[in-house]
């Protein structure tokens, strides 16, 4: 399976990674890795870098590390191939525009494809071949009469109702770990992993809330280091495993699904209804 990772933040943070050592903290070792992807938000629009190889060899994760670039929503994938071909189509984050806003996916896991395939398609098609993207299709497909009839952002709870029915119903296809967010609140939707490389099980994601004073010490870990470009920060992080020992990360229960923005949680359902 893959690794995910996302921020939410109140002021922008410089994120830095070693994707090399990112996935080896998440179990993912380096012939394993089949792509990796970063998408941050900035001015409205997202900043993707992606690639189909391994982060090992790449001069682009080399870029990163040494001009990390800054934002309050950054969303991550490191990929390990069980749908699609090892190709720039089918490697995560996903991204696509709707109602004049940026929308970004990614989804650890795999998906009952007959099942899926039975969730309608609208204006949005898969470029590749994988469960993950038709997914992030089917679910723009059920947002897209909310997001073209409003005025702007469209409110939180309608979003969010959406989502949550998504959610409980790609859940029934198989592990449907998945970080979606539209610019405005990231969506974090925990279900099952392969865990130990011998079973499926909860939890699929762990989230941290952090707060830090103004020039705060920047948070270091195996492959990340986040840097608040200044003024006191809040923070929540998301990730397939704990990235660090202290003892905030929380576990989502399989079918939970928390909503952040700025920096803080401001939804939480704890499970499938």
């Amino acid at each position: 399976m893959c690794e995910l990772f996302a921020m939410s933040s109140r002021v922008p943070a410089t994120v830095r990674f070693s994707l090399q050592e990112f996935s080896r903290h998440g179990g993912l070792t380096g012939p394993h890795k089949d792509g990796w992807g970063i998408a941050y938000y900035e001015d409205g629009d997202v900043r993707l870098v992606k690639e189909a190889q391994a982060a090992s060899d790449s001069a682009c994760v080399r870029f990163i590390q040494e001009h990390p670039f800054s934002s309050t929503l950054v969303v991550s994938h490191i990929r390990r191939a069980t749908q699609g071909a090892q190709a720039l189509r089918n490697t995560q984050p996903f991204t696509r525009e709707l109602g004049g806003a940026m929308h970004v996916f990614a989804h650890n896991g795999h998906l009952d494809v007959p099942g899926l395939q039975r969730l309608p398609l609208g204006l949005h098609r898969p470029v590749g071949e994988t469960d993950s993207e038709y997914a992030f299709c089917a679910l723009l497909e059920r947002l897209r009469g909310l997001w073209l009839s409003a005025s702007g952002v469209p409110p939180l709870d309608d979003r969010l109702g959406i989502v949550a029915a998504f959610a409980a119903e790609i859940g029934k296809l198989g592990p449907a770990n998945f970080l979606y967010t539209d610019g405005d609140a990231l969506f974090a939707h925990g279900n099952r992993r392969l865990h130990g490389g011998q079973t499926i099980r909860p939890p699929g994601l762990h989230f941290l809330c952090r707060h830090c004073a103004a020039h705060a010490e920047p948070m270091r870990t195996e492959g990340l280091a986040l840097e608040p470009a200044g003024g006191e920060q809040h923070v929540v992080l998301v990730a397939s495993v704990p990235l660090t020992a202290e003892a905030g990360w929380q576990a989502l229960a399989e079918g939970e699904l928390i909503v952040a923005r700025e920096g803080a949680i401001v939804s939480r359902n704890t499970g499938y209804t």
